[in-house]
């Protein structure tokens, strides 16, 4: 299989979208309640959301397509951070969204997208990334701890009706020179 992974631009939300409803279902069908995640991704998986994001400045959202044809199978968001952290810092960007359809997670795409992150966040002088995860998410916690995340703190996350707790991990910049 090949992929190819690029930065999104206006016209993409679509594909964003999508596939982002497609990750959260696959990620936690069976985990959270059921119409806590339907009412979560038609609230926050949207379009005009994504488009958002694609219209902001200081965000950057990579997708990973798969070839031939381009089949949208992942993406991440990176944007200003908005995280509940002790120590906060004016220069800090938040991984808002790092999604992978179930079927290509441990390929290495994860890794890539992470890569694209933390590259664009050196070349604009952020010292840590951040990116709140579901607590109970031992999945994704070990590949964020894989590549140098560290616990920083903690959040209550709202999704559909329900309340969950997060944790929040943080990545020195300063200290790790590759993901």
């Amino acid at each position: 299989m090949r992929f190819h992974v690029r930065l999104c631009m206006p016209g993409d939300e679509q594909a964003l979208a999508l596939v982002g409803q497609a990750a959260f279902l696959e990620s936690f069908a069976g985990v959270l309640r059921g119409t806590d995640i339907l009412a979560h991704c038609a609230s926050q998986h949207t379009p005009a959301i994504y488009r958002a994001w694609l219209e902001l400045a200081s965000a950057r959202v990579w997708i990973v397509e798969m070839e031939p044809a381009a089949a949208p199978v992942g993406y991440l968001v990176l944007a200003p951070a908005h995280l509940p952290v002790a120590n906060p810092r004016s220069d800090d960007l938040e991984i808002k969204r790092i999604y992978l359809l179930h079927r290509f997670q441990g390929s290495g795409l994860g890794r890539r997208l992470m890569t694209e992150a933390v590259q664009h966040a050196r070349r604009a002088g952020c010292r840590r990334l951040l990116l709140g995860v579901y607590g109970h998410n031992d999945q994704a916690i070990a590949f964020y701890e894989h590549v140098g995340f560290r616990h920083v703190g903690e959040r209550r996350f709202r999704v559909g009706d329900s309340t969950y707790d997060d944790v929040i991990l943080g990545l020195d910049l300063c200290e790790r020179e590759e993901t």
